[in-house]
């Protein structure tokens, strides 16, 4: 058998009602964070250039592009909500596969649940599925074969297993879509680029759940896939693949992100915190890292957004300066901050052999700081949010209410949240009509971080 029929199979023939209670529990806080990294996202360049062209590129429709009063085709409003989720690199991730499922399989399994009215137990168990199966390919692959870890690569097969699974399609049409969508996915940049990731392509989620909706919907009109691209052992660890499906779910060991940087920084982001001193004069600020950290962009005067997420050198010496709400939502003034840019041109980047094996399991630093009183020194092996680390409920929440807070008001955060908290009895119906219409707020000055103060 086909490894991708397996998949396949598993998608169409899990039972309705055998998702764990404690899996769609985690469904409902993956779907908050990920609407709230689309609020704290919605008025980025990446996402307010997918709104704008959505319409025209995609076609118009009756599927809600979130948290604006517009609407597109299924195709169109899923690519705007992943967009506006994947802008600030604040969405979950996955140490396994070293990237990002919920920013493309969430935006795609509720487009197309609300496109066909889907139930409530639908819909929680087309977007496990569509985590599992993109977080499955992409943490089987041994890491001498991964030429790019952009989540777009494999994104597009959770969009495909969420859509297959919503649109019942047989397990023949299920093989295909897996196979069209993986086969489809973006590129986006191999190991050879190293330099990428300061663009709004940014991983190339959006396209992947193009790739993975569109691939369902052609399956089912009865397009063909390779069902034997995933059959390769020396790049596809069958084992890990597809052993134990449905004995534990990939969506369970996500991190939730703190703040919207890459996650490579954010031990070492979480060391400077804690030591950091209000107001102090940084003598030293030096970062001991893995290896790959090394090969990010790492702009020490990054131009846009994009570079900056990616950028140890500006962002740790944003947090070392301004402290967590600084670095939760990165304001665009803070890229020309004089204070932000001497330190940053000061910060050393060191890769360090104790590190050295240490990902994609793990992303830990160690971090040295003198503030004038001597060196201290901090070793982060479990960032916050991370399984072994994770973000409480009531962080969870906080977190929201933070990043939400230049784009919603009180009533409209307090909407969501009461949206969310229903999803397991009431269903996805009463969170669609709040993601609707709802107006951008304009934010008082003294709301945001001003690094130029």
């Amino acid at each position: 058998m086909h490894a991708i029929t397996e998949l396949a199979n598993f998608v169409t023939d899990h039972p309705e009602a055998g998702l764990p209670d404690d899996t769609r529990r985690t469904i409902s806080l993956l779907v908050l964070d990920l609407i709230g990294a689309t609020a704290a996202g919605l008025n980025s360049p990446l996402a307010l250039a997918a709104r704008e062209s959505v319409v025209e590129a995609y076609g118009h429709g009756a599927i809600s592009v979130w948290l604006t009063d517009r609407t597109s085709s299924v195709v169109g409003a899923a690519m705007a909500n992943s967009a506006a989720a994947s802008a600030l690199d604040i969405d979950d991730g996955h140490r396994g596969a070293a990237g990002h499922a919920g920013a493309g399989v969430i935006p795609a399994a509720l487009a197309v649940a609300q496109a066909i009215g889907a139930s409530r137990s639908e819909t929680f168990n087309a977007i496990a599925l569509g985590y599992e199966i993109a977080l499955r390919v992409a943490t089987c692959r041994p890491a001498e074969t991964v030429d790019t870890y952009a989540s777009g690569r494999w994104v597009a097969f959770g969009a495909a297993a969420a859509t297959a699974r919503l649109l019942k399609l047989s397990k023949q049409q299920t093989s295909h879509a897996l196979a069209i969508g993986g086969s489809e996915s973006p590129i986006v940049f191999t190991g050879a680029v190293p330099k990428f990731e300061g663009t709004t392509i940014k991983e190339g989620i959006p396209p992947a759940v193009v790739a993975g909706i569109t691939a369902a919907y052609r399956a089912r009109a009865g397009a063909t896939g390779p069902v034997d691209m995933l059959d390769d052992n020396k790049r596809f660890n069958r084992e890990l693949l597809a052993g134990g499906l449905g004995s534990t779910w990939e969506a369970q060991k996500c991190y939730l992100k703190p703040y919207a940087c890459c996650r490579y920084l954010h031990a070492a982001i979480d060391a400077i915190l804690t030591m950091r001193q209000e107001g102090a004069d940084f003598k030293e600020l030096k970062i001991y890292t893995f290896p790959q950290a090394t090969r990010l962009a790492n702009e020490r005067a990054p131009k846009t957004l994009e570079g900056a997420q990616y950028s140890f050198y500006f962002s740790c010496a944003l947090a070392a300066l301004y402290g967590r709400e600084a670095i939760q939502i990165v304001q665009q003034e803070c890229l020309t901050d004089p204070r932000v840019l001497e330190l940053a041109g000061r910060l050393e980047l060191l890769p360090s052999a104790e590190f050295a094996s240490a990902f994609p399991a793990g992303t830990p630093a160690r971090v040295v700081i003198d503030q004038g009183n001597g060196s201290q020194e901090m070793l982060v092996l479990h960032p916050l949010g991370d399984v072994a680390n994770p973000m409480s409920p009531e962080q969870l929440v906080e977190k929201f209410k933070r990043i939400t807070s230049t784009s919603l008001n009180a009533a409209q955060q307090a909407g969501i949240l009461s949206g969310v908290e229903s999803l397991e009895r009431e269903g996805f119906e009463r969170l669609f009509d709040v993601l609707s219409f709802l107006p951008q707020r304009v934010v008082a000055e003294n709301e945001t971080v001003d690094c130029n103060a």
